[in-house]
C-alpha cells in the first residue's frame, strides 16, 4: 500500500546542511529497502496560487489557500506493507528532517 508522508513546517527556513544530510541518508534507506516511490520539497506558501474554477470563470488568487503558521513543506510517497510500517518509517523521517510529519494512505 502507498502512503503520503507530509512534512509539516512551521518556519520559512530550508533544511540545515545537517538536516539535509540526514534526509539524504533516510532517502537512501527508503530506496535500498524498497519503500521509495518518490519525494519532493515544495516552495514557500507565498509562492502558491489558488485556482477556483467551480463557476463560470476560473479565479486565480495569489498566496496559500489557508493562512496558517504550519504548512506543507515537502513529502514522501512510500510503499509499506501496512500502516504500522508506514508510521515507523515516518517517525524516522521526522527525526531525519527535524520536522513534524503526517501520514495518510492513498485510496
Amino acid at each position: 500500500m502507498q502512503y503520503m508522508v507530509s512534512v509539516i513546517f512551521d518556519q520559512a527556513s530550508l533544511a540545515t546542511p545537517d538536516e539535509q544530510a540526514a534526509i539524504d541518508v533516510f532517502n537512501d534507506r527508503l530506496v535500498a529497502e524498497g519503500h521509495w516511490v518518490f519525494a519532493g520539497g515544495l516552495g514557500a506558501p507565498t509562492t502558491a496560487t489558488v485556482i477556483d474554477n467551480r463557476g463560470g470563470e476560473a479565479m486565480f488568487t495569489d498566496g496559500p489557500f489557508l493562512e496558517s503558521k504550519e504548512f506543507l513543506g515537502g513529502f514522501w510517497i512510500i510503499e509499506a506493507a501496512d500502516l504500522d510500517v508506514a508510521l515507523k518509517l515516518a517517525a524516522e523521517g521526522s527525526k531525519a528532517c527535524n520536522r513534524k510529519i503526517e501520514v495518510r494512505p492513498f485510496l
